[in-house]
């Protein structure tokens, strides 16, 4: 097992399910999540050159992998409850046989326009709320923050904005984050950015080292700046 750890954040090359086994009850006040949905977005996406909806094309390719092809199963639902205080969970909709009714739902608007792929993304919430939207543009080579246009290193990434939106919305200040699946590591970013301590697990070790590469060179950009 690999750990890497920059600033608050702790990164580590492991199964989230032999992490959390170890870990005590409410070990953490927040989980944000992001989990395969099971519709092989893994597979789909690789070796593809995307377009976005103005036809621009993008070169990003991803290797063919298996990792979306099947759904966490309960015992990943049971121990995210039992090691965190609350949970914000994407993709929550294909899973919902696992969660509890919940009227604290959020809605990311991609605004992706004719493209093929999804209007909006969904995401569960432990929190008694009403349900929130935070719209982002996400289309291919237009992103909502064009002036800090970010780098595509995984076929299911989300911006940092959205976790820096999600963090200001629905965590406390001290509140240690958790990320069981941290793909391309935006909410890593977003939480140095915000001052937040974080861990997280990434199992393949491919997305793990281009992650980890990512947030070291964001905060080698924020120190130049600061």
């Amino acid at each position: 097992m690999s750990i890497v750890t920059i600033g608050t954040a702790e990164m580590r090359n492991v199964d989230c399910m032999e992490y959390m086994n170890g870990l005590p009850d409410k070990a953490f006040d927040l989980a944000i999540v992001d989990p395969p949905y099971g519709i092989g977005a893994s597979e789909s996406f690789a070796g593809e050159t995307r377009k976005s909806g103005n036809g621009c094309a993008l070169k990003t390719a991803f290797d063919k992998k298996s990792w979306d092809n099947a759904i966490p199963n309960k015992d990943y639902f049971d121990e995210l409850k039992r090691v965190s205080k609350n949970q914000i969970i994407w993709g929550a909709n294909y899973m919902t046989n696992f969660l509890p009714a919940s009227m604290g739902w959020i809605v990311w608007d991609k605004d992706n326009g004719t493209t093929k792929f999804s209007d909006c993304e969904l995401a569960y919430t432990s929190f008694d709320i009403r349900l929130r939207k935070f719209l982002f543009t996400w289309n291919g080579m237009i992103q909502g923050d064009m002036k800090n246009k970010e780098q595509r290193i995984h076929p299911t990434q989300k911006p940092t904005k959205l976790y820096e939106w999600l963090l200001t919305n629905y965590a406390k200040p001290g509140d240690r984050i958790l990320d069981t699946h941290l793909g391309s590591m935006s909410s890593v970013i977003a939480c140095l950015n915000l001052g937040f301590k974080v861990v997280g697990c990434e199992l393949d070790s491919d997305y793990f080292k281009a992650g980890c590469e990512r947030v070291a060179q964001s905060q080698k950009q924020v120190r130049m700046f600061a």
